[in-house]
């Protein structure tokens, strides 16, 4: 077994019920929060997992989380056993039990840790092309919100509070710049007043459009397509990345999925003539996603889907200039100014769809066709 330096990880291992032997350790993934560490079985046979650290700072409540995710991953693996040729356990998470039967582990350093049985032959992508993976893409997170409407949203817990809250993103970033802990303000004064004059407008939208005119869901939070794992044929077999579900509105997971997947380049593409807007994934995407999304969305949240469009990308950009401002403390970065390339691009991108914004609302309204089944 491979030696991580931070952490000992053949410890943590052992307090999990793992099945056969591991030989193997590699850091795995690109989250902004948790670190991940693929386990590679040398007993054929057995199965190879994903051990997480979680991040606490960010995860205050980890038995809270760590329940979530056990009642979403319940459900959904009961919906599939009712559907004939489904596998649940290839196509929902699987939680690794500890050596006292719970959830996740604490180590002596306060660290916590969960493991999963890791599904081998899968693939993510961080930016996609193919109009075809837009489409499976929608579908799948359509499908996620669909199997879970039936699920008590009273039953779940907020992991991370106010996670959607614009009003609180903007006073974060207020705050932000009125402190200025590590004196970065000075640099960037048309970055902040950009995100400055939009942001009464966005926070006024939320208000009327979004939460005063639709009821909560549950929903996943984190809708980016690399949140989703793909099979060899390129279909969605999982999506992955729970640590996010709880109450929510459909146009906050609309808007984050579309702020991934319409984008021609990274979520931190430093070249900004890059950022262009992929109108016929966006097409694909709606299409996949409403098809499955038509048995329980109400014209009013259809209509809100727009200004999850905007709001998503905008408070994404807000949340990344804020943690430039403070200092780098909540994403992990990889070279000084990261925080602010990201920012950079994420404003970028919301600049692209507040000015084609006629033109992706009009692809919204077309009707949908639902395939016969």
């Amino acid at each position: 077994m491979i030696i991580n330096e931070k952490y000992d990880l053949p410890e943590i291992v052992s307090q999990f019920q793992v099945k056969g032997t591991i030989s193997v350790v590699k850091p795995h993934g690109s989250g902004h929060i948790n670190d991940s560490f693929h386990l590679q079985n040398a007993q054929a046979g057995s199965p190879d997992y994903l051990l997480q650290r979680i991040n606490s700072a960010i995860f205050k409540d980890v038995p809270g989380l760590m329940e979530n995710i056990y009642k979403v991953i319940t459900h959904l693996k009961s919906k599939l056993a009712e559907i004939p040729g489904s596998n649940p356990d290839n196509e929902v998470l699987t939680l690794v039990k500890t050596a006292d039967s719970k959830f996740y582990y604490k180590d002596t350093q306060g660290n916590y840790w969960r493991m999963y049985h890791y599904l081998k032959d899968t693939r993510s992508f961080d930016v996609i092309e193919d109009n075809s993976l837009g489409y499976e893409g929608g579908r799948a997170f359509g499908r996620f919100q669909a199997q879970l409407i039936d699920l008590d949203i009273n039953s779940l817990c907020e992991t991370i509070p106010d996670f959607h809250n614009i009003s609180k993103r903007v006073n974060d970033f207020k705050q932000a710049i009125a402190s200025d802990p590590v004196g970065r303000k000075q640099h960037i004064q048309a970055e902040i007043d950009f995100l400055s004059s939009r942001a009464e407008h966005l926070i006024q939208l939320s208000r009327d459009v979004v939460e005063g005119a639709t009821t909560k869901r549950i929903t996943h939070n984190d809708t980016k397509f690399n949140n989703l794992l793909l099979d060899q044929m390129n279909r969605v077999q999982c999506v992955v990345d729970l640590d996010t579900v709880m109450p929510g509105y459909l146009a906050y997971d609309f808007g984050d999925a579309i702020r991934t997947l319409i984008n021609s380049a990274s979520e931190d593409e430093k070249d900004l003539d890059k950022i262009r807007l992929n109108i016929p994934l966006f097409e694909s995407y709606i299409r996949g996603y409403l098809e499955q999304a038509s048995e329980f969305i109400t014209p009013e949240e259809v209509r809100s889907l727009s200004a999850g469009m905007l709001i998503l990308p905008y408070m994404q950009s807000i949340r990344f200039l804020t943690d430039y401002l403070n200092g780098d403390t909540y994403y992990k970065i990889h070279f000084p100014e990261h925080n602010l390339q990201r920012s950079r691009a994420q404003t970028q991108l919301f600049r692209q769809i507040e000015g084609n914004l006629s033109e992706l609302e009009e692809i919204i309204r077309k009707p949908v066709i639902v395939p016969s089944t």
